[in-house]
């Protein structure tokens, strides 16, 4: 039967998407609660709000979040006000912009401090940041910090806090309104800059001018061509290096980044005579001191910055490995030369007679033959391959010198060897300098997102050279234990660098804090560990391809990938804590997302910091039904990857950016804190979605999970062969007489 309601009574229904209940507060008055209608223009909400409370000239009010973050509420960004939103009714951007324009210029300095700090509160916000700009706030601002000091230095010696204050809201004002990318770098002045230049030595005891000084001369080094000439003719490394010895990693980092900033824009003639300077002020033992055996954590920032320092140190090496060698030149010639002595401890020249040339010509022969050249009667020849050219002479010659029991031990002892099983010192050492380069990357600019340093680069002027040299005597163990043969060098040389490259990779892994522990996690990592290390992590790759395992594979593959797809959907119900869009690295904020137990609703809200563990459901106000998802999008297809005026900070975001869009404009931007959390995320939406998983993280755990699953059915197969092919079916009987019918 059909049960029809009552007349009178009342269904409830769910509210229409587009209305959204919000509470806007007026100074004075009490709180309004209101629905906004988001399909109607903001400017007609904007003159309702100012109805209601009979306010005229609506045109000069604005709303704007009564958060924290105080950003007002534009037409671009409306769809961001969730249900239960607080907003304020304001002054306009516009508004607004003027009269703090004209409040920063009082000449009462309590009235000036007060504007520059809601200056500097303000100008995070784009809308009023373009407003501002537009009066051209950003040369009223150039003005005062070029002619503050000496307008205020009487004032500076009674009123010293207060000028440090009104200093550091101008800076921060400056910093943010120049991040937002609206204005260009290169319309500053020289006075300008000496000024900035100036604070990092004047105002080393006020932290917050300093860091604002330090981030002012990095942008600039990095923005403009132009720029980086003025702030190299203004600042130099003696006078940063102090900020490196103090306690505040906040400024550590900036004075490194202002570093790496100089060293990467420096160009190729100046940047050999600027790492010369570095290792005069002893900046690597310094940073080695006060930063990476500092007793505290290093945090991911200055992680990356001290990669970026390492890669660009580095790549001084990149010359002479792109430097073939030149035969003629005596010079070069020279250090060949010296190798053999080194190596054999030549007696005194025989007499210059023909008779003697000659036999001097055979005996040089037969030494750089046990040297292991490829040319005996001209090894110059052996170095005219780019990479690793010069470099690979440079390095040998480093080892001879000043290792040279290893040298001479290594040499002589392949050089007697009677079993062919001799390795090439001159041949390795090559390719060895070549495979070295390749795994630092010797010559490619450091990438925007890494932050993977090895700190014990930095426990020894010639790191390189000194990593070799562990290295060739690595190589030169593995080669033996491998019984390889110099016969066919070619061949041998593949299969032994292969080793030798898995060897120091691994141990590159552990992150050794300096060299001597490299090389003990070497002699760990032996040819015979090597083998062990690759049978357990993989099986035999054939009996991986034949035809009954890939049939099994095809048919255990559902079940893994639904174990894979419980195991994101698991994740997501934990959550993740996410940074926010920031345009420099400075003070984190932070937001927490996590899926609901049932899978129907995404749980989010802000943070004041980093939780240390989950965030329960009910303290995340805003919420999205997963039914209400459009698509996931990923990289540059998402909306925050987009915007007008991005930032150089979204090239190093790029690779973790995602974006999940909802109704008609509706999007929620995330910046994943890793590579693993980015793949936990786009994996888990996609399978909410009922699209596949197509994460690299997906493939690995894919592989892993196929793998122990079938080694564990094959376990009762041991030492059986497998069958490419069934059995064949025999033929039928030709009678059934043997049958017996139990009824």
């Amino acid at each position: 039967p059909v049960v029809l309601a009552p007349k009178n009574s009342s269904v409830a229904m769910p509210p229409p998407a587009d209305i959204v209940k919000v509470a806007i507060e007026w100074p004075g008055a009490f709180p309004k609660l209101m629905e906004i209608d988001q399909k109607k223009p903001l400017s007609a909400i904007i003159k309702e709000v100012c109805d209601g409370w009979s306010l005229a000239n609506h045109d000069q009010f604005a709303l704007q979040h009564a958060d924290s973050s105080n950003f007002y509420i534009t037409e671009k960004n409306r769809n961001e006000i969730k249900n239960g939103a607080i907003l304020r009714l304001t002054t306009s951007p516009a508004q607004n912009a003027q009269q703090l324009h004209e409040r920063i210029q009082s000449s009462s300095m309590d009235a000036k401090l007060e504007a520059l700090k809601d200056l500097a509160n303000y100008s995070r916000d784009v809308t009023f940041a373009q407003e501002f700009i537009n009066l051209d706030g950003i040369s009223l601002l150039t003005q005062m910090v070029e002619s503050g000091t000496e307008r205020y230095q009487k004032l500076q010696k009674i009123m010293k806090p207060c000028f440090g204050d009104m200093l550091s809201f101008t800076l921060t004002a400056f910093v943010e309104l120049m991040d937002h990318g609206i204005v260009s770098w290169d319309t500053f002045s020289v006075a300008f800059i000496k000024k900035i230049a100036s604070y990092v030595n004047k105002f080393a005891s006020d932290i917050s001018i300093l860091q604002r000084s330090l981030a002012i001369l990095e942008s600039m080094v990095l923005n403009s061509h132009d720029l980086y000439q003025k702030v190299a003719q203004e600042i130099t490394i003696g006078q940063l290096i102090p900020h490196l010895q103090g306690t505040d990693q906040e400024i550590q980092t900036y004075t490194i980044a202002v570093i790496n900033a100089l060293f990467l824009k420096a160009p190729d003639d100046k940047r050999q005579e600027m790492a010369n300077i570095l290792a005069q002020k002893q900046l690597r033992s310094i940073i080695l001191t006060h930063v990476i055996r500092a007793q505290r954590a290093i945090n991911n920032e200055m992680a990356h910055q001290l990669y970026v320092l390492q890669v660009l140190t580095f790549n001084l090496l990149e010359d002479r490995m792109m430097t073939k060698m030149d035969p003629q030149d005596q010079a070069q010639r020279d250090i060949i030369f010296e190798l053999r002595r080194i190596a054999f401890d030549a007696e005194s020249e025989p007499n210059n007679s023909s008779g003697s040339i000659e036999k001097r010509k055979s005996m040089y022969t037969r030494d750089y033959k046990k040297l292991g050249f490829i040319n005996h009667v001209n090894p110059a020849m052996d170095f005219t391959q780019t990479p690793p050219g010069m470099l690979a002479l440079d390095n040998m010659l480093y080892f001879a010198k000043h290792h040279q029991d290893a040298y001479i031990r290594i040499v002589l002892e392949n050089s007697s060897r009677e079993d062919k099983h001799e390795c090439p010192f001159g041949r390795s050492s090559i390719e060895l300098t070549k495979m070295l380069c390749e795994i630092l990357k010797v010559g490619e600019l450091p990438s925007e997102t890494c932050n993977d340093f090895h700190p014990m680069f930095f426990t020894h002027d010639r790191s390189f050279e000194e990593f070799f040299c562990i290295c060739i005597q690595l190589l030169n163990k593995t080669w033996k234990e491998m019984r390889a043969t110099s016969e066919d060098f070619n061949k041998a040389r593949k299969w032994v660098m292969q080793v030798v490259k898995e060897q120091i990779m691994r141990a590159l892994t552990t992150k050794p804090s300096s060299l001597d522990q490299f090389k003990s996690k070497l002699q760990n990592l032996s040819y015979t560990e090597i083998l062990k290390i690759r049978q357990s992590e993989r099986m035999n790759q054939e009996d991986f391809q034949s035809r009954p395992i890939l049939e099994l594979k095809e048919k255990i593959q559902p079940e893994i990938l639904e174990l894979i797809k419980q195991q994101r959907l698991n994740r997501l119900v934990e959550g993740t804590c996410f940074r926010k869009l920031n345009s420099r690295r400075r003070q984190d904020k932070f937001w927490y997302c996590r899926l609901s137990p049932n899978h129907k609703v995404l749980h989010y809200g802000d943070l004041e910091e980093s939780p240390q563990g989950e965030v329960p459901h009910d303290s995340l106000q805003d919420k999205l039904p997963v039914a209400d998802i459009k698509a996931v999008v990923t990289g540059k297809d998402c909306p925050h990857m987009k915007e007008k005026g991005a930032l150089k900070q979204n090239k190093e975001v790029l690779e973790l950016a995602f974006s999940i869009l909802y109704d008609s404009s509706g999007q929620l931007n995330f910046i994943a804190p890793d590579k693993h959390e980015y793949c936990v995320w786009t994996d888990g939406l996609n399978a909410l979605l009922g699209k596949d998983m197509l994460s690299d993280l997906t493939r690995n755990d894919l592989d892993t999970l196929l793998s122990m699953e079938i080694k564990l059915r094959l376990l009762d197969l041991e030492n059986i062969q497998i069958p490419d092919a069934p059995p064949p079916i025999p033929k039928e009987p030709s009678n059934y007489d043997f049958v017996y019918d139990c009824n």
